[in-house]
Parts: structure tokens; C-alpha cells; sequence
């Protein structure tokens, strides 16, 4: 038999169908070692037939293979379809679907040593009191680990063993990740609503649905009758959060409802736990894959239902190639398995809300929160004002206010802000400098906890100087307030509150974001600080106050996306309050309190927002009227980036003049942050009103990359700088 082969190498050189001879046993999708040039290299079966069209003389066999196909006949289907979609290089799309250590032959099984009683009589002396409390822990239990044996009953397992009373075996395990996360079993009835949306997902002629559902409104619960009865069906299901924070928040609900039978994925987990989780859904002993973006990938065969919450989050478009959306893949998964694909979200992407209400997509509302609860009252503080009463600080006198009595009262708050560290950066108040880091064109971050200066780009430390290096001055300010400065403020103002963080820099680790949200759930702290973590899907019953302390920092992106997004922000926090019975309240400080779109969002009025945003996105040419093509030419070396710029901008040209009707915007220009990583970022930007120029872009772009810069092309970029 001949099994045509992929390489596990990623470059244009190499991406094609090498023949090899293999085994009968060996089939498509199968991993496998193949002999290569001169050594060895990994590489995936695409197919098996019978001849080959090189002569037998030249063909070499396969090395090593898998005992199963890794792959199954969906993920090669997908896998086709995102190398042409894409235009990447096929085994850049094939790691897709493997955990990456499993790939290198870096983790595999896992084994323990368990220990049994034989079935051969026994005898032992009364005097062996060790040996007889095994031998009676063991016919209790059946069998148990030998290293916890060997913890608690000493030398009697070897004793015991030697006499032939006791068996060893191995035995494969999996590891667990959160092992200690499971939810509390809830039998709850459907409101009359939540029955109603499942009725008409269920009844939906479309494959798409949009579930437009204000904060609070049980959407997870319609999500989870939506699953129980695709299980029911003996089909499969994906569960799909934007934050590897909310993972395990539901996987605790999943858990609770469905046992053993939901499996996580996400970058957070160590190697062995990712490759047992995999494992597990791609032999079927797990049936419901919960993670983030990279989860769409998920070995899971004849899939039912496929659920996308916060459909909105633009962290499910990929920053690393190939750059999907994940949207892009779950219709390919859903239309493969003719199976519905579920967005939730209270507020929707204008693209998405757009494809609902013209009747592309389904569209079914849950417009009211649970029991009817009302919404938080929001007020908005003009922080102008606040200036000139002489008050400097994050805190306006109502949001003080609002704290102290939801202290007193012996509630909750969350305090929301978009910027991690204690200052946004340091200045030089004598001659103006600006401490900024040596391998990216940004602005360091103060971070007082640790007295350095840190990039957020690429992560670089730095001593804080004692003086200005450009005059000597010693008259260095912080500008700006980040989540460490307003921790600080708040110990001063409240000193008995007990306080936590959530950001960046205190969610290290697989567990991090979970035991800050456990502690926060548990009632161990008084007020949660944190940055957009803090904003999506989180359900704290004793939650009464929000404040949202800096409003605009999103308003005023460069982006025709940052008015939505502020919006999406703001609903999105503001909904963490008044969750349960006590009503809540939320206090939005600006310095624009005018502003349309903080008016939307202060009245929940997504209807409002969406007719006024959409009207301004028809009137330029914006999406969903138009698609903005981005090609990156990013390099270590900046007069080689130049020259493959304009090597790629000369082709480019060529499409442009040829299909000029199609284009809205043509044009070169350094990225807004020039330099990331000591790499120099050059762009080209262009609108196009349809995707007929697509194939002739991604083609201009082939080839076009050498040793020490990289050519790209992203659709409608979540992030434009």
C-alpha cells in the first residue's frame, strides 16, 4: 500500500504529497515517521491507495506509526478547506488539530502502579499488623496506588507482594486538570422564556442562530438543554468562551450536569493534561469539548450543537497564522455535521446582529433577566467636574460614596479598568522624556508592587531610574492609573476591605484566573479590581456595585471598532451587578458623558446603538459594508522589510489597477506601532467591496518572505495596531 504524506514542516518548499510504502494497518490521518533527506521527520497520512506515480525503486517506508489515526475524516475535510481559505502551507493547519507536545514526541500516556489481593488463599500471624490492615484496606477499596500504599502502610506492600498475596499492575491515568472544580448538581426548570429559545434553536431552519439575551437572562441554561439533548441524540458537542478564565467557571456547570463527560482545552494547561484531554474526546469517553478559541479544533466526531458564547469577543479571531476566525471554522464544523451553530452574546457584533435581523442567521431574544429582575441603574459621573472640585484621584465622591455603603451593607463590588500596573507610564516633568522600552516604539509601565518599569508588548523589565536619563532631573511623575495604583487608593480609603486583583500579572498559571474568581465567589475579598477579565460571564450573587472608572480609554481608539467595543465593555461589566435579589448599581465615570454611545450603553439600548452604529458603517464603507484587508510585512532587519514591501506593494498594484471597481482604499504605511519585539512592522491597507480581489491578494503575497522578514494577510483585523 502507498500512504501519501504531509511533512511536519511548515514551508512552501516542503508543502506537498511525499509517497511512502506502508502496512495495511496504517491509515488516513494516521502520525507517522518517515525517512526524509537524510534523517527523520514527522509527518501526517492524507490518504492510502493502492499505486503510486513514482517508480517502486525510489519509494521508501514509513518508519514508525501511530496505533490510531490522530486525525479523523472531518479534520482533514476542515484541514483542505483552511489551505485554501488561507493560503498557508498544509502542516501549519494540521497542528491545528493536535495538542503541539504531542507532535514533538514530547508527552505521551501516563501510568501508575495500582496494587490488588490475588485470588490465592492466605495466611498471615496476627503479630503482622501492618500487612493485615492493607490486606483489610484493599478488600474495602479493591485496589489502590502503591505510592499511597507505601505512604501509610510502610514495608507491608513489599512484604505482601513477596509473599505472592499482593498483585502489581500498571494501569493507564488520565490527568485531570481541575481536578477539585466540580459544580454543585442544580435541578432547575426552564422560565418560560429559556423553554421558548430552546424550542426555536431546536425548530430553526437555519444552522445558524444568534440568542440575543441581556446580562443575566439565562443563556448558559438554554446552552446546557441544548447539549443534554444532543447527548441524548448519542451526538457531541462544543462549548466554545472567549477567556481561559471563564473555562473553568464552566466546566463546573458542565461537570454538574454531565459528569465526567466534558473535557477541556485551552493553551493554560500543562502538556499532559492537554494531550489526556484530547485523548479523551478523540476515543469518545468525553463528549463535550469546553475551551477557547484553539477548542473549535476538537477531536470530537458527529458533533450535535456547537456553542459560541460572547460571540462578540474579538479574542476569537487568531493573531498567529493561520489566522482564522473562529466563527469561519465552527460553520465549517456545523455545516459538515448538519448540526446548529449557536451564538450568544448580549451584545452581538455589528456584522453578526446585522446577518440575524436581515434573516441570514436566526435570531431568538431573551430581552429580560431572570425572575424579571431589573437591570442595574447606571449613572454617569462627569469626571471634568471632578477636577475642578480639586479631586485627582480614580475615585469620583459618588463612586466613594456608593463603596461605603455597599461595605456597610456587607455586599460586593467590582471595580472595572482597562489598564494593568500602577501608571500608564513616567514622565519627566522637567524636559518631557518618556521612559520607553528598547525593543518596542511603546511607552514602559510603571509597576510599583515590583519598583520596575515593564513592555506589555514584549514583556521586558526594566530598573525604575532614579533620575531622568536625558537631563538628570529628579522630578519623574507617573501618568495615568492602572489596576495596582487603584488597589493602593483603595487600602488608603478602605482599609478594613479586603481587596483582590485581577490582571495579567496576578492570573499567572492554570489555576490563576480560577482561584482569584473562587476566592471572589467564596466571599474571601470585598472588592474585585480588575480589567476586562472582570467583564464577561462571571455570575457573583452578592454583587451590588460596579464602578466602571475610565470609560473612554476605549473610546477614542483609531478603529472603527472602538465604539462598539466600548460599548460591548461598558454593558458587559455593568451586567456583573445585581445578579441576585439585591438590586444593583453601577457608577460609569467619563470625561465625554455626552457621548452617544456611553448613553446607549447606561440604557442597555443595543437596538438603539446597533441602528445608529450601523447607519454610520453604511455611510463610510465600513464593514460589514466593506472588508479590510491588512497585509503585514513584518522583519528584524528594517531595509529588508522595506524592499519586501515594496516588492509585495508593486504586485499589489497590478491587482489594484486591474480590479480598481472593487477597491475603496489602497495604501502603504508603517503600522501604528512601528517596532514589537525588535521587529519592524510595515502594512498595507486596503478596503475592497467584495471578496472577488481575495484570491489575487493572498497570491501577490506568495513567496514573497525571506530569511528575516515574514508577509501576511489578515480579513477585517480585530487589532489594527
Amino acid at each position: 500500500m502507498i500512504a501519501e504524506v504531509i511533512v511536519d514542516i511548515a514551508h512552501s518548499d516542503v508543502d506537498k504529497i511525499f509517497d511512502y510504502l506502508c502496512d495495511e494497518t496504517v491509515a488516513a490521518g494516521t502520525r507517522v515517521t518517515v525517512p526524509f533527506g537524510r534523517s527523520a521527520a514527522t509527518g501526517f497520512v492524507m490518504r492510502v491507495k493502492e499505486k503510486s506515480d513514482v517508480p517502486p525503486e525510489r519509494l521508501r517506508r514509513i518508519l514508525r506509526s501511530d496505533p490510531f489515526p490522530a486525525l479523523n475524516e472531518e479534520c482533514l475535510f476542515l484541514a483542505d478547506k483552511l489551505v485554501a481559505r488561507y493560503r498557508c502551507p498544509r502542516a501549519l493547519v494540521l497542528r491545528l488539530f493536535l495538542p503541539a507536545e504531542m507532535r514533538t514526541g514530547k508527552v505521551g500516556e501516563a501510568s501508575r502502579t495500582f496494587a490488588r489481593l490475588t485470588d490465592a488463599p492466605f495466611e498471615l500471624p496476627p503479630r503482622a499488623r501492618q500487612q493485615l490492615a492493607l490486606v483489610e484496606f484493599l478488600r474495602d477499596n479493591g485496589s489502590a496506588d502503591t505510592a499511597f500504599l507505601r505512604e501509610r502502610f510502610g514495608g507491608a506492600l513489599r512484604a505482601l507482594t513477596d509473599k505472592g498475596i499482593v498483585l502489581l499492575e500498571k494501569r493507564r491515568v488520565f490527568r485531570d486538570p481541575y481536578r477539585g472544580v466540580e459544580g454543585e448538581r442544580q435541578e432547575r426548570t426552564l422560565t418560560a422564556a429559556q423553554a421558548e429559545a430552546v424550542r426555536a434553536i431546536e425548530e430553526s431552519d437555519k444552522t445558524v442562530t444568534l440568542l440575543h439575551g441581556v446580562t443575566g437572562s439565562g443563556k448558559t441554561e438554554v446552552y446546557l438543554n441544548l447539549i443534554a439533548k444532543q447527548l441524548e441524540r448519542g451526538k457531541t458537542a462544543i462549548f466554545l468562551v472567549p477567556e481561559i478564565s471563564l473555562t473553568p467557571q464552566m466546566l463546573a456547570q458542565l461537570r454538574a450536569r454531565f459528569g465526567k463527560s466534558a473535557a477541556i482545552l485551552h493553551s493554560g494547561l500543562s502538556a499532559g493534561e492537554r494531550f489526556d484531554e484530547w485523548r479523551r474526546l478523540r476515543e469518545g469517553s468525553a463528549r463535550i469539548a469546553v475551551g477557547a478559541r484553539s477548542a473549535v479544533f476538537a477531536p470530537v466526531g458527529d458533533v450535535g450543537l456547537i456553542v459560541i458564547d460572547e460571540e462578540h469577543d474579538g479574542s476569537y479571531a487568531s493573531e498567529s497564522a493561520p489566522r482564522y476566525n473562529t466563527f469561519d471554522i465552527a460553520l465549517l464544523r456545523a455545516k459538515y455535521n448538519r448540526c446548529k451553530l449557536v451564538l450568544g452574546s448580549a451584545t452581538p457584533a455589528v456584522e453578526t446582529y446585522r446577518r440575524a435581523a436581515e434573516g441570514e442567521f436566526g435570531l431568538v431574544r431573551l430581552p429580560e433577566r431572570i425572575n424579571r429582575r431589573p437591570m442595574p441603574e447606571v449613572t454617569i459621573v462627569d469626571m471634568r467636574r471632578e477636577v475642578k472640585r480639586g479631586n485627582p484621584s480614580a475615585f469620583s465622591a459618588l463612586l466613594r460614596e456608593k463603596l461605603s455603603l455597599c461595605l456597610s451593607q456587607g455586599n460586593q463590588a467590582i471595580l472595572f479598568l482597562n489598564r494593568r500596573g500602577y501608571s500608564q507610564t513616567v514622565l519627566c516633568r522637567d524636559c518631557g522624556y518618556v521612559a520607553k522600552c528598547e525593543h518596542c516604539d511603546v511607552s514602559l509601565t510603571y509597576h510599583s508592587e515590583e519598583n520596575c518599569l515593564k513592555c506589555h508588548y514584549c514583556g521586558s523589565k526594566y530598573r525604575m531610574p532614579p533620575a531622568c536619563p536625558e537631563c538628570g532631573g529628579v522630578h519623574l511623575g507617573y501618568v495615568g492609573t492602572g489596576t495596582q495604583r487603584v488597589v493602593g487608593e483603595l487600602k488608603k480609603l478602605f482599609p478594613a476591605a479586603r481587596i483582590l486583583r485581577m490582571d495579567n500579572d496576578t492570573t499567572g498559571g492554570k489555576e490563576g484566573h480560577y482561584k482569584i474568581l473562587r476566592q471572589f465567589a467564596e466571599r474571601e475579598a470585598d472588592l474585585l479590581v480588575g480589567t476586562q477579565m472582570v467583564a464577561k460571564g462571571h455570575d457573583f450573587p452578592s454583587v451590588t456595585l460596579v464602578g466602571i472608572l475610565d470609560a473612554d480609554m476605549s473610546l477614542h481608539f483609531p478603529d472603527y471598532r472602538s465604539g462598539e467595543r466600548t460599548f460591548q465593555l461598558v454593558t458587559q461589566v455593568a451586567g456583573r451587578s445585581g445578579r441576585a435579589q439585591a438590586h444593583g448599581e453601577v457608577v460609569l465615570q467619563t470625561y465625554d458623558p455626552e457621548n452617544y454611545i456611553l448613553r446607549f450603553a447606561a440604557q442597555y439600548d443595543y437596538e438603539g446603538f446597533y441602528r445608529h452604529e450601523i447607519a454610520m458603517r453604511a455611510g463610510t464603507a465600513f464593514p460589514p459594508f466593506a472588508t479590510i484587508v491588512r497585509v503585514m510585512v513584518v522583519g528584524e532587519d528594517e531595509r529588508d522589510a522595506i524592499e519586501v514591501l515594496r516588492a509585495v506593494y508593486g504586485k499589489l498594484e497590478a491587482v489594484y489597477a486591474r480590479m480598481s471597481d472593487h477597491f475603496l482604499f489602497f495604501n502603504k504605511m508603517h503600522a501604528p506601532i512601528k517596532r514589537i519585539q525588535n521587529k519592524y512592522r510595515y502594512q498595507i491597507l486596503m478596503r475592497i467591496t467584495d471578496s472577488a480581489p481575495l484570491a489575487a491578494i493572498y497570491a501577490a503575497c506568495d513567496g514573497e518572505r525571506t530569511k528575516s522578514t515574514v508577509v501576511y494577510v489578515e480579513e477585517n483585523p480585530s487589532n489594527l495596531s
